[in-house]
């Protein structure tokens, strides 16, 4: 028998997958505990539908990465940091100030998880940072620290 998962079902499958089980264990013990729905011309309209929904999903956030990338991939972000008389910066600059500043500079918003740095920046100068814009689409910025004036 096809059914539907509406849950999560340990050895069956994950929730929302059309899958074939037998028909025993289908009427007695998924649908009565509501953990599936019987795969019947209405529910399998519905589940193409909410396939093709997810599938859009996708090609649009892929599409709006692609997009980001084009915009900021090889350009600088500039930032400007505090520093002693040795020319060292108190503290570093983070992911989350890259982060600022590409929102700031470019429009483009980006968790600072998404940021990954070589090493710490403590000190002035031009650095490599690779930003994850979605699976499998990174753009790489460099980071041009100046001192604040």
């Amino acid at each position: 028998m096809k059914v539907i998962l509406l849950q999560d079902v340990k050895g069956s499958g994950k929730k929302g997958a059309l899958t074939t089980v037998s028909d025993g264990y289908a009427r007695n013990f998924l649908l009565p505990k509501g953990l599936a729905k019987e795969a019947n011309a209405q529910a399998m309209n519905e589940y193409k539908n909410a396939e093709s929904s997810k599938q859009f999903k996708i090609d649009t956030d892929k599409k709006a990465a692609n997009d980001a990338k084009a915009r900021i991939h090889g350009k600088t972000v500039k930032i400007c940091a505090k520093a002693g008389q040795a020319g060292k910066l108190f503290g570093s600059v983070t992911a989350k100030e890259i982060s600022a500043e590409l929102k700031a500079q470019y429009g483009i918003t980006v968790d600072k998880r998404k940021i990954t740095l070589n090493g710490d920046i403590k000190a002035f100068g031009v650095y490599q940072a690779e930003v994850k814009l979605y699976t499998g689409i990174t753009a790489t910025v460099e980071v041009f620290v100046t001192e604040l004036k």
